[in-house]
């Protein structure tokens, strides 16, 4: 999306852990970073806990840079999903290089950054729907007649990639489920859940 294909050389390299947090949303970073190795979690958290994952990046790449050309907030969380390496640049540096782009090309530059920033809007506007919600729907969505009668959803996938398509962390998916369980929506662990309430889960889902 950005012309510059690396960062600058004057920006040293940094080494980051799995699990910190390396941008908050609707906070302004003094630095633009750029992921020179590793991958990076992007959504939204909740205290210190992805709680919604929206994408995943991996490097090299710049990290959610379009906050910097649009002069906004970050609109998205993210967390290193593994030991990374990042060189950062302070956000007036990388604006003024941005500033000798020539005028057609900062011009389409600015409309790819508003674009990709009006998608993680509404990407983020759509976790409005909780988790609860979306696993409710995903469940009716599965789920495959018993012989004996009801209804059961077989879970052919890991629970990490059932997460991802929710748009959850793995975590809040096992929550998510134990509380279906504790409200008698469902019953069942292991790779077979059974739906006890369909109504209530169509409720709950809002369908």
């Amino acid at each position: 999306m950005l012309p510059i294909p690396t960062a600058p050389a004057t920006a040293a390299s940094e080494a980051a852990p799995r699990g910190q947090t390396l941008l908050r949303r609707a906070q302004a970073p003094p630095w633009v970073s750029f992921l020179e190795s590793g991958r990076v979690v992007l959504g939204v958290m909740a205290g210190d806990v992805m709680e919604h994952q929206l994408g995943v990046l991996e490097g090299p790449c710049w990290l959610e840079a379009s906050f910097a050309v649009l002069g906004l907030l970050p609109a998205v969380d993210a967390v290193a999903d593994t030991d990374v390496v990042l060189r950062r640049v302070p956000v007036a540096e990388f604006q003024h290089i941005l500033a000798g782009l020539t005028g057609p090309a900062r011009a389409v530059l600015d409309d790819v950054a508003r674009a990709h920033r009006q998608q993680t809007e509404l990407a983020v506007s759509r976790l409005a729907k909780d988790a609860e919600a979306r696993c409710a729907e995903w469940l009716l969505q599965h789920a495959e007649p018993l012989a004996q009668g009801g209804m059961t959803v077989h879970l052919q996938e890991r629970k990490r990639s059932i997460a991802a398509q929710l748009g959850i962390a793995p975590e809040t998916l096992s929550r998510v489920l134990r509380h279906l369980r504790e409200r008698s929506l469902i019953s069942g662990s292991g790779r077979s859940l059974n739906l006890l309430d369909l109504t209530g889960l169509r409720t709950l889902a809002g369908i």
